[in-house]
């Protein structure tokens, strides 16, 4: 069988450093960082009290008062970044065969605000809940209510990797199209997990930063200080479509999507594996699966959350998988700026690296004032400022909680 080619045709976004694409990347190349006081909830008794919330977010801006009472606050993120993809994309919805359009999806959490509201309102005499509660709640329920506003009726389903959910989804939706089973797949994900329990759950694990006195510069991948994640919160959605499929109808192509590769660390449940043994692998096969060597990459979105171990890890399975090349190609964690999305990462860092090809530009990481002594100094780690320089591939890691690797590979549409 001939595997068939797969495209990026629209993309779509609301993170915390953008309620679009093109404010999403004006504010990575300008190195804008999204944290900020937490305003979903009163921290004011939490270890962590800052988090990168979405700006600017009223749901009856894009919702009626009866619909919004329906989503839970992930899928309302997942609705709105699929409608600008959707809209981008410029897909004839009248003729397109929608029994050839899917959605897939991901999210490593799903409606926890709504989980932790209804739990909170049950009295031991009186255990009652809205109707709403599970369908809010159910993690699938996103990528369900896309293909219900849109009459998709192609595959349809959701993955549940911790925070490599919405990159497992992307290389799921690449496989499905590359078999021919799909023509056309809306993927992406969504995650608001900025709650008082999502904040407190993390905090128990001492995964969070608690530098509230500084909150813009907590998330600090690669440096000696660092502390921790940052919560962020929000949705990223890409159209993947079949390559013939798209030039017939002349669809605007952002890049082409060339590789995919799934991993396990199959060591812990939330450390990763210090040499990266599994992170190394899954970099080695993603850039099998796009038939290109290690060294012509040019730039790797790096998983990067400014913990510990894991930014440790990281660029020790880079020197594994790509040797001489791990001092030459670009590498900078955007999460410094957007914060760690969870299950949304893996599709907002894959918008960041098919933008990066677009420019030619790599955006930074921020917050960088010590380095690691741990670190190899030669590496270029983009630090602080965004950087000219031609990219025509480029790779995305985003690594979950038990041992959940997963690399994408977009290569330059010429």
């Amino acid at each position: 069988m001939e595997l068939k080619r797969v495209v990026v045709t629209g993309l779509g976004t609301i993170n915390p450093i953008g309620n679009s694409i093109e404010e999403y990347w004006e504010n990575l190349k300008n190195g804008v960082s999204g944290a900020a006081p937490i305003t979903r909830f009163d921290a004011s008794n939490s270890k962590t009290q800052f988090a990168c919330e979405v700006k600017n977010w009223n749901p009856l801006d894009h919702f009626d008062r009866k619909e919004a009472r329906k989503y839970d606050p992930f899928a309302q993120f997942a609705m709105v970044s699929a409608r600008q993809a959707v809209s981008d994309s410029k897909l004839d919805l009248e003729t397109i065969n929608k029994d050839r359009v899917g959605v897939i999806w991901g999210a490593g959490i799903g409606g926890l605000q709504t989980f932790q509201d209804e739990v909170r309102s049950i009295k031991d005499e009186n255990p009652r809940t809205t109707p709403f509660f599970i369908p809010k709640m159910i993690a699938n329920i996103a990528s369900g209510c896309i293909s219900i506003e849109y009459g998709f009726r192609g595959p349809n389903l959701t993955t549940v990797t911790a925070c490599a959910s919405s990159a497992n989804a992307i290389i799921d939706a690449l496989f499905y199209i590359r078999m021919g089973k799909a023509d056309v797949i809306v993927s992406g994900g969504s995650e608001a997990a900025i709650t008082l329990a999502g904040v407190a759950g993390f905090n128990s694990m001492r995964a969070l930063s608690t530098r509230n006195d500084d909150p813009k510069t907590a998330s600090r991948p690669f440096d000696k200080d660092r502390d921790g994640f940052v919560m962020g919160e929000g949705g990223a959605a890409l159209i993947l479509e079949e390559y013939e499929h798209a030039k017939a109808r002349g669809a605007k192509i952002y890049a082409e999507l060339v590789g995919g590769a799934l991993t396990a660390d199959a060591y812990h449940m939330t450390a990763p594996d210090p040499n990266g043994g599994g992170a190394a692998l899954v970099m080695k096969l993603a850039c099998e699966d796009a038939n290109i060597k290690p060294e012509q990459v040019d730039y790797i979105n790096v998983h990067g959350t400014s913990t510990g171990l894991g930014d440790l890890a990281e660029p020790s399975a880079i020197k594994k998988s790509f040797g001489d090349h791990a001092q030459k190609v670009s590498i900078s964690s955007t999460k410094s700026m957007t914060g760690h999305l969870l299950g949304a990462a893996g599709a907002a860092e894959g918008i960041a690296a098919i933008l990066a090809l677009q420019n030619d530009l790599i955006p930074p990481t921020i917050n960088q004032f010590e380095i690691d002594p741990e670190l190899d100094p030669k590496m270029d780690f983009t630090f602080n400022k965004s950087k000219k320089r031609e990219v025509n591939y480029a790779l995305s890691n985003t690594f979950g909680f038990g041992g959940h690797n997963a690399s994408i590979i977009f290569k330059k549409y010429k």
